[in-house]
């Protein structure tokens, strides 16, 4: 028998681009990438069997099926959403207690969480930020998010999140003024340093193939947050995991003046606690969804 499930977010994925007549655009509007919207669009016109944009360099169209199917869905998904935000109104606020690192909190979980509370009003994502190992974190959670998949208590279940690399970012204004044309001109700018990843200029140096300069300047933060910060004020260069400088990058506030050279780094990893309830795994499969935003 076929499988008949409607894929809301599929549908949802194609609303957007189809206000927008642009994947790019949409892609912003529900904070995912590029990627996501046309996989997801591609998806939803193979469970039609039918193609709902006619793709063009640089723009895509509805196509007459596209069209019909655009004005017939959006007030049946608005009719949707307004149903679940009255039935949700009133009931109890149900928390989700997500402990994660600082500078991930920061940079990719809090730029993304808008679209859970608007999905779902009924429930609280409360973020708790620790340095520690998910085993030696303080307090309880519902869900924990770390790189890589040691130090997991094994009373978790643990799944692979989301890929990552580190690379070369800085801002406009201060390549404007002092210019990267090639790999060398580093030596000619003050590099920032997050002291929670002490290694990061030094494997990037082997990658680059430079020496190690002991007269370059170098600025020292506590985070990665803080690095971030600082590169966007025009401070210096930094290396960053594409993580959590993605919402600079997409803006334009940082730029990547060396995008061959990319280091890859340990995936995250996410942990659900046995005692987490259905909220939980309604906000981890809500991670699932946003995981290609990095």
């Amino acid at each position: 028998m076929a499988d008949l499930t409607l894929p809301l977010n599929a549908i949802r994925a194609f609303l957007a681009a189809a206000r927008h007549q642009s994947f790019t655009l949409a892609a912003q509007e529900l904070n995912v990438t590029h990627g996501a919207i046309s996989r997801q669009i591609k998806n939803l016109e193979d469970y039609l069997g039918m193609p709902l944009f006619e793709r063009r360099i640089r723009q895509v169209l509805l196509t007459e099926r596209g069209r019909q199917f655009f004005e017939e869905a959006s007030p049946a998904l608005e009719m949707l959403a307004g149903a679940a935000r009255r039935v949700m109104r009133d009931a109890p606020t149900r928390p989700v207690m997500i402990n994660v690192r600082p500078s991930f909190a920061v940079r990719w979980l809090i730029p993304h969480l808008s679209d859970f509370v608007e999905r779902y009003p009924g429930i609280e994502p409360q973020v708790v930020t620790s340095t520690s190992t998910v085993s030696k974190a303080p307090g309880p959670f519902d869900i924990a998010i770390r790189r890589d998949e040691t130090n997991w208590p094994e009373t978790l279940k643990v799944q692979r999140f989301m890929e990552d690399e580190l690379l070369l970012v800085a801002s406009p204004a201060l390549l404007k003024n002092t210019p990267l044309p090639d790999v060398r001109a580093i030596a000619q700018h003050t590099l920032l340093l997050s002291r929670s990843r002490r290694n990061d200029w030094e494997e990037w140096r082997k990658l680059a193939g430079l020496k190690r300069s002991r007269v370059q300047p170098m600025l020292h933060f506590d985070h990665v947050h803080f690095v971030l910060q600082a590169v966007v004020d025009g401070l210096g260069l930094a290396l960053s995991p594409v993580s959590l400088a993605d919402n600079d990058l997409r803006s334009g506030r940082l730029v990547c003046p060396l995008p061959e050279l990319r280091l890859p780094l340990a995936p995250y990893y996410l942990g659900i606690s046995p005692q987490a309830g259905a909220e939980a795994q309604l906000f981890a499969k809500w991670l699932g969804e946003h995981r290609s935003a990095g």
